[in-house]
């Protein structure tokens, strides 16, 4: 779900943190990508003409596996060399909006019969794509596939974006990419967003800066996730009526949001504000204040080439995609890895201050010596 409302104010007050750019921008970088997201993306956005999910000759959906491998493609051609991670086994505080999703998720497929009737194709199609969620055999299906094309991938003891973070504060990669906004309460360097969107969208990628956006917003790591939680998390409920304006007026006035509450509940009569009952508020700030993760130490990450007869196997014979398009594809592939391997002029140099010589020394002295003399010939004259 993300943090509601968080994208706009960070840049209404920290407008500096935020860049764009093309993907061609960000050759040479190593980057973790939120699979789980990219699944649901490609199973919303990779259809036929008609609107369906692709689908093999026994009926089984690969849009999954297109969007996988083609985007993937395109990434490393372009000399990104990806990291997949994906999610583990959800926290227990995360249960309550996996219950409100997966009730949106009966509610579409009630409106979806309703209007098989009488509805239109847009209207239909609007309702399936909340019906949409990666299986967990369409998860085995992508880890299948990157293994295949020699892409690492991570499995996360927890949350996808908090390990992606991990990997970016460790120096494993440069930059966590998600369209989930909380994942800047997990403290990565850098956060990309829109990087597997389809090329037809023609969106650019959004780089987020952490520490400036903390600092034009004029919070520390703890009050930011304090902000983040009054914005709306997956970890629990919202104070009612407490929008983003409010939210960030209520942190900066109070300092933190235990203040905020003690504030709401030592003055019924002065606010129209009411705390949730038994708001877990404190456990969902340790959640994100330490999230159970692999160090990025203990994460080892090798880009290889790509098993081309494994390939060809899985996604043609198996998956019934094109034999041309699959080898075409692997080979882009070894290209690809390959030429990321030069890495970006940045990696190799930095500027260092050349250390003084006792020329450079002596020289100085003569300088400020002559400035010196011309001061004082000046104050004669007058």
């Amino acid at each position: 779900m993300g943090v509601k409302g968080l994208n706009q104010l960070v840049k209404e007050h920290s407008p500096n943190a935020y860049k764009e750019f093309q993907l061609k921008n960000l050759f040479g970088r190593k980057v973790a990508i939120d699979a789980s997201m990219c699944l649901y993306q490609f199973l919303i956005s990779v259809r036929q003409s008609d609107g369906q999910q692709l689908t093999n000759e026994a009926g089984e959906t690969t849009s999954h596996l297109s969007g996988m491998f083609y985007r993937t493609i395109r990434l490393v051609e372009n000399g990104i060399k990806p990291v997949y991670v994906f999610d583990g086994k959800p926290p227990v505080l995360k249960g309550g909006e996996l219950e409100k999703r997966m009730l949106k998720k009966q509610e579409a497929l009630k409106q979806i019969e309703d209007l098989k009737e009488t509805g239109t194709a847009e209207e239909l199609m609007k309702f399936e794509k909340r019906t949409v969620r990666a299986s967990k055999e369409q998860n085995e299906e992508a880890k299948k596939l990157l293994e295949l094309m020699g892409i690492p991938y991570v499995e996360a003891p927890c949350e996808a974006e908090a390990q992606c973070a991990e990997l970016a504060r460790g120096g494993k990669v440069f930059a966590a990419a998600s369209e989930d906004m909380d994942t800047l309460c997990y403290e990565p360097p850098y956060l990309l967003r829109h990087l597997t969107f389809a090329e037809a969208r023609k969106m650019p990628i959004d780089e987020i800066q952490y520490a400036t956006a903390l600092e034009g917003l004029g919070l520390d790591k703890s009050t930011f996730i304090d902000l983040c939680i009054l914005l709306g998390c997956d970890y629990c409920e919202t104070i009612k009526g407490v929008g983003p304006v409010t939210a960030f007026k209520l942190i900066k006035e109070h300092g933190s949001l235990d203040n905020i509450v003690k504030w709401i509940e030592e003055n019924p009569d002065k606010t129209k504000y009411r705390v949730p009952e038994n708001w877990p508020y404190n456990e969902a700030k340790e959640l994100f204040m330490n999230p159970d993760v692999l160090k990025a130490d203990e994460v080892s990450l090798k880009w290889k080439e790509p098993n081309v007869e494994g390939l060809v196997q899985f996604m043609v014979d198996d998956k019934g995609f094109s034999d041309e398009r699959i080898k075409s594809g692997a080979e882009k592939l070894k290209k690809g890895l390959k030429s990321g391997v030069q890495g970006r002029l940045d990696g190799f140099f930095s500027v260092v201050k050349k250390p003084e010589s006792p020329n450079d020394k002596k020289r100085k002295q003569a300088n400020e010596k002559g400035k010196g003399k011309g001061k004082a010939a000046k104050k004669t004259k007058r």
